[in-house]
Formats: structure tokens, sequence, C-alpha cells
């Protein structure tokens, strides 16, 4: 059985570090996929990676862990949660 939208909730993390120009996006996307979290994940000009994630709590939490490691190549500085703006997402992009 799925979750239906009133069980899922939304979050938003700032991750700085080496995570520019080595597939973070990419990765975040499969990672996030895998566990039925819809989203994005952008480079901002400052260096950083924004990811915006909807699912299930444990689904975020699971995310949220995993951005603190990253793909083999990234190195984690911080992870930082935002207040999530807009309306939840479908699906998950990379820009």
């Amino acid at each position: 059985m799925t979750a239906g939208r009133a069980d899922r909730g939304c979050r938003r993390w700032l991750v700085s570090g080496r995570v520019q120009g080595v597939f973070f996006r990419a990765a975040t996307r499969e990672r996030a996929l895998a566990l039925g979290v819809d989203g994005s994940a952008r480079n901002l000009a400052d260096g950083r990676v924004e990811v915006l994630g909807c699912g299930t709590p444990m689904a975020l939490d699971r995310l949220e862990a995993w951005l603190h490691q990253g793909p083999p190549a990234a190195r984690v500085g911080v992870v930082k949660e935002q207040p999530c703006p807009g309306p939840l997402p479908a699906g998950f992009t990379t820009g």
C-alpha cells in the first residue's frame, strides 16, 4: 500500500562542500527515486546544491542521511535544512 499525499511532507536542504561537478545532482535523483521521493536538485551560483524532497517522513530521513555522504567523488561539508517553498512537486528533476 502506498502512502497518500496527506502522509507526505516536504523538506529543502542546502548542501555545501565539493558537491558540484561530481554527479551529486544525478546521484541524488537516483537515490530519491529509489526512496519514492519527488523533488529536485539544482546547482546554486555559490557552489552549493539545493535539494527539495517530498515524500514520507521515513523516506525523507533516509534521503537526508544520504545527503551527508553523497556520491563517492563528493566531499559534503554541511547539510542545512531550510523552509520548503511552494507546492509539492511530482517526479524528480535536476537543473
